[in-house]
């Protein structure tokens, strides 16, 4: 199996994944650090001066990221997180409650819980009968990139492998 890694998952999502993604990150009063690496990406790949893209508005900037094929894996992180945060909270807290493990609106309570292995398959199958293959894959594709040693047992599952529609 390749290595998980931010970066390969960004180029793994729909483009309205990225869109909405990138839509996230200009958002997010917290995210100033990877807010202005993003806009040096765009200024690269779009041959703008940087005080350009800076006075673009959010959704402008949203889609010319979303066009950036190679983010490095600190920017990629970030907007995996953020927009699963702001988009994904409902299949998120399914995923949990399936499992058993005690969240606050998809995010975990006690970072010392581990899911119980055996669980995971079914918690997986539940979600993926109802959110889009592509989401839910993406998500559990994540777990896997945080986490590999606590959710192992989702590598090889069909809802992991589910390729996304056509970009």
């Amino acid at each position: 199996m390749t290595t998980l890694t931010p970066s390969r998952l960004w180029k793994r999502m729909t483009g309205e994944q990225r869109r909405r993604a990138a839509s996230t990150l200009w958002d997010a009063d917290e995210a100033k650090n990877e807010q202005r690496q993003a806009a040096l990406l765009i200024a690269k790949q779009m041959n703008f001066r940087p005080k350009t893209v800076s006075g673009l508005d959010a959704d402008r900037k949203a889609r010319y990221l979303a066009s950036v094929p190679d983010l490095p894996d600190e920017v990629a992180a970030r907007l995996l997180v953020l927009y699963h945060l702001a988009e994904h909270r409902p299949m998120m807290g399914a995923f949990l409650d399936a499992l058993g493990i005690a969240h606050e609106h998809g995010m975990i309570q006690d970072d010392a819980v581990t899911p119980d292995p055996t669980k995971i398959p079914a918690a997986a199958a539940a979600i993926a009968r109802e959110y889009p293959a592509h989401d839910v894959s993406l998500y559990l594709n994540m777990l896997l990139w945080q986490d590999p040693a606590a959710w192992e047992v989702l590598d090889g599952l069909p809802e992991v492998t589910a390729a996304p529609p056509d970009r």
